[in-house]
Parts: structure tokens; sequence; C-alpha cells
């Protein structure tokens, strides 16, 4: 069965749609840790939850070294307690900063909109319709 087997980085590629050097990146970073067989990685049920978080993670626009810091919080011995209520913190705050960003980019839409009806209705006065 698939979930339960070592993946090669091959598969983990297909199955995650990220690039070999993502994972090696990952990995350099400490987020994975794949059992090195030569040269050869073989990624674990563990690496594979952890880097869809990690995808998740970016997703929302959290950082890798945040993404570390919540992935190092799995380990204490508090059923996932610390680890749940610092996520919860940083993604109110990730949330925040998006809909900031929204409410800017909405703002710049509805502008530029407007300048371009106003240069669409120029091209009309002077008799050129916009293409």
């Amino acid at each position: 069965m698939q979930s339960e087997k070592n993946m090669t980085i091959r598969e983990m590629c297909d199955a995650y749609d990220v690039t070999p050097r993502t994972l090696r990146f990952y990995e350099a970073k400490e987020l994975i840790f794949p059992i090195r067989d030569g040269q050869k990685r073989l990624f674990t049920k563990r690496d594979r939850a952890r880097l869809k978080l990690i995808l998740r993670g970016k997703r929302f626009g959290f950082s890798l070294e945040e993404i570390r810091q919540l992935l190092d919080l799995y380990h204490m011995d508090d059923s996932q307690q610390t680890q749940l209520e610092q996520t919860f913190v940083l993604a109110q705050r990730h949330l925040a900063d998006m809909e900031s960003q929204r409410a800017e980019l909405d703002e710049a839409i509805a502008e530029l909109r407007s300048q371009m009806e106003w240069g669409k209705k120029r091209l009309a006065e002077l008799g050129k319709a916009p293409s």
C-alpha cells in the first residue's frame, strides 16, 4: 500500500507536485528527514505528513521558519495543544495580513477600472474607440 511504504524522490514529486530541488531544499532546512540509502532518498509517512503541512503553510503565507517552529512543537507531551495554540495565533496574524492585502488590491482594482473608464470616455470624445 502506497501510504505505508517509503517513497522515492520521484514518487514524492509526482504525488505532491514539487520538484526534487524543493525536496532537497526542505531537507537542507531540516523540515523533512528522508532516509538516506547511498544517494537515494526514501521518504517516510512522517515526511509526507510534514510536507503536506509545509505546503499548506506556504500557501497560507507562513515563512519556513514559522513552519519549522510549529512542526518542532509536535513532539511536546501535551497532545499538540501548544502546537495548535501557536498555529492559531500565527493563522490569525496571517489572515489579518491577507485581508488587508485583499482590501488594498480591491481598492487598486476599483481605481484602475475608474481610470480605464475615464480613458474610454476620453477616447470616445476624440472619436477613437479603444481596442
